[in-house]
């Protein structure tokens, strides 16, 4: 899979996938503490598209350190898609991925095709629990965290395997990761976002709860809402082909 060297970044590690020539140009970012792996392969291989999914620096494969602040991700982001040439291509964002999306969204607006954000918010609250837990007890807090990043019914085995990969992520990633998102606050600049705009979150989301995407939806000029029952933070895990297939609609429509 291929890599790509960026000054002041070093490596970032991210994967292609070109079905077709004529569909849109998506870009995956990944949450806090994820990697390209927490797109699950209906949205990395999404049909009639080219698909880049990246590590951020940090994560995954790629070069670190972490950032904590989502601008200086947008920036890495930046230079990512400017090295690639890519000029005019739909960002999808998870969650910190979201909030790096809507950054970019709002700087770089003539670049965007179109914006998907997948269960974030405007702004995005932690709790001093969560970021205390980091430094002290990260093997406990890692645990809640996945408990509460998955619908009540999840299989406890993903939450094994969710537990087991944020560890690897380790805690300075982590910890980097959410004090970017408790830094991140452009609810009073939703209303500039001025791109096609899908706002996709689960009803039983109790990381970013539902009531944030509607604020998005309300918020943004002309933005669609898509709320899927049954599914939590990580919605796009939990209801692959549901969500691969809404944005495979919107993108037919919008983009």
């Amino acid at each position: 899979m291929p890599d790509i060297v960026l000054p002041g970044y070093g490596r970032l590690y991210y994967r292609r996938r070109e079905d077709g020539d004529r569909g849109a140009t998506l870009v995956l970012v990944h949450g806090a503490g994820g990697n390209h792996m927490h797109w699950p392969a209906e949205l990395r291989r999404l049909p009639d598209a080219t698909v880049y999914s990246l590590d951020l620096p940090g994560h995954g494969k790629s070069d670190g350190p972490a950032r904590a602040a989502i601008g200086e991700y947008m920036e890495a982001l930046g230079a990512f898609v400017d090295a690639l040439g890519l000029a005019r291509f739909v960002l999808v964002g998870h969650s910190m991925g979201g909030a790096i999306a809507l950054e970019y969204a709002l700087r770089h607006a003539p670049r965007l095709a179109g914006l998907a954000l997948v269960g974030t918010a405007g702004r995005l609250h932690v709790t001093p629990q969560i970021l205390a837990g980091l430094r002290t007890n990260f093997a406990r807090t890692v645990e809640l965290l996945a408990a509460q990043s998955y619908a009540g019914d999840a299989d406890p085995a993903r939450l094994r395997l969710f537990v087991r990969r944020l560890r690897e992520v380790g805690a300075d990633v982590l910890y980097a990761d959410f004090v970017a998102c408790d830094r991140f606050d452009r609810l009073a600049d939703l209303h500039r976002v001025s791109v096609p705009t899908l706002v996709l979150c689960g009803a039983a989301d109790r990381m970013t709860p539902v009531d944030d995407s509607r604020t998005l939806a309300e918020r943004i000029p002309d933005a669609q809402l898509a709320v899927l029952p049954a599914a939590g933070h990580m919605v796009m895990l939990e209801r692959p082909t549901e969500v691969a297939g809404l944005l495979t609609g919107w993108l037919s429509l919008r983009c």
